[in-house]
């Protein structure tokens, strides 16, 4: 039987804090039952914890690792963030000397599984590199798995990513992506809504999932269980009416699965397979058209109209005259005879004792 809405409100605010509590209901990942008003029946109970805060020390904290506070109405804030309304952030944590608001104003969310496969991790980090080599800007969460093939994929391309955090912007987490981390830090933006030293929970997951959908034009899921923070973050850009975007997967793959119901499920999301087509998806019209896709050109292709309806006078066995080829084909004896002449030295037919006939199959690549 399900916890009453109250209940599970102070089994959050015990477990995670009463800031997580209210960014939970502000950004809709608050348990269902939960409203405005009853959170604010707790403010009186959570007044008391204020004298724990100290601003000063937060922001001279955040100084000391080489992070800023950001907040609304400044140069930097990225004002796409407005669209979250009362969801929107009080302000940022950041780190790192790129500029927050123009480094998004180009920019697309990739997001996926942390237990990627290996297809997952080089779709993200091929994706990633192609988008930077077209001064794209890539932001993710900095989790193991497409995330962080994500950020390396930037990285490698010398292009700029960021990585929105669920812990402050001077905590390493996880421990293992300390150089990822720096390296971002150096050349790309480390962003949190959480002030130094918060560490990370699984609300706080869920929370800055809303932040990665806003602050893009859209979101591509690479790889994603059916149950996956990735799925999230699709949520929120849809919401938005941001564009979102699906990588699909091998039919076996548990970790496509949720990809596949993307696809299936939402009319919103649309197929993508490589940066051409998120670029197609959330570029702008005449500069980032994907082209238009077709196989590969064989050399039949390049024939002309009257070439081309010679060859395919030619029969499949055996030759044939000039004449009959002519007639065959729709087209006077000169002109056949021509375009023997041409279709020979291109290697498609050759002189045989009734004629003509073909040197290979002209089907063949």
């Amino acid at each position: 039987m399900a916890e009453p809405g109250d209940q599970r409100l102070g089994r959050l605010i015990e477990q995670e804090g009463a800031q997580d509590a209210l960014a939970a209901v502000r950004s809709g990942e608050a348990p269902a039952g939960l409203d405005r008003v009853e959170l604010e029946k707790r403010f009186p109970a959570w007044r008391a914890r204020l004298s724990e805060a100290d601003p000063e020390r937060l922001l001279a904290t955040c100084e000391e690792s080489g992070g800023r506070l950001v907040c609304p109405g400044e140069a930097e804030w990225p004002s796409q963030l407005d669209d979250l309304g009362d969801g929107r952030p009080y302000a940022l944590w950041v780190r790192g000397d790129q500029d927050l608001r123009f480094g998004c104003l180009r920019s697309v969310a990739l997001v996926g599984a942390r237990a990627a496969s290996a297809y997952g991790i080089h779709v993200a980090a091929e994706m990633a590199a192609e988008l930077a080599d077209h001064n794209w800007t890539v932001v993710s969460g900095g989790a193991y798995g497409i995330d962080a093939a994500a950020h390396r994929g930037v990285l490698s391309a010398d292009g700029l990513t960021v990585a929105v955090l669920a812990c402050g912007v001077d905590v390493t987490y996880p421990s293992a992506h300390a150089g990822l981390f720096t390296e971002i830090a150096r050349s790309g933006l480390l962003v949190s809504e959480l002030p130094p030293r918060a560490t990370p929970t699984r609300p706080r997951f869920l929370i800055r999932n809303r932040a990665i959908a806003a602050l893009t034009r859209g979101t591509v899921v690479v790889e994603a269980a059916q149950r996956s923070g990735a799925i999230s973050t699709a949520r929120h850009a849809r919401d938005l009416g941001r564009a979102v975007m699906v990588v699909p997967g091998p039919v076996t793959s548990p970790t496509s699965a949720g990809c596949h119901t993307l696809l299936r499920e939402w009319g919103e999301a649309v197929c993508v397979t490589d940066a051409s087509d998120v670029l197609d998806r959330v570029g702008l019209i005449g500069d980032d058209m994907a082209p238009q896709r077709r196989g590969p050109v064989l050399d039949r292709d390049r024939l002309g109209p009257a070439a081309r309806d010679v060859l395919e006078a030619l029969p499949s066995r055996g030759g044939a005259g000039a004449a009959r080829i002519a007639v065959t084909a729709g087209v006077d004896l000169d002109t056949a005879l021509t375009c023997l002449g041409a279709l020979a030295a291109g290697g498609f037919v050759e002189r045989c004792m009734k004629g003509w006939k073909l040197r290979h199959n002209p089907l063949d690549p």
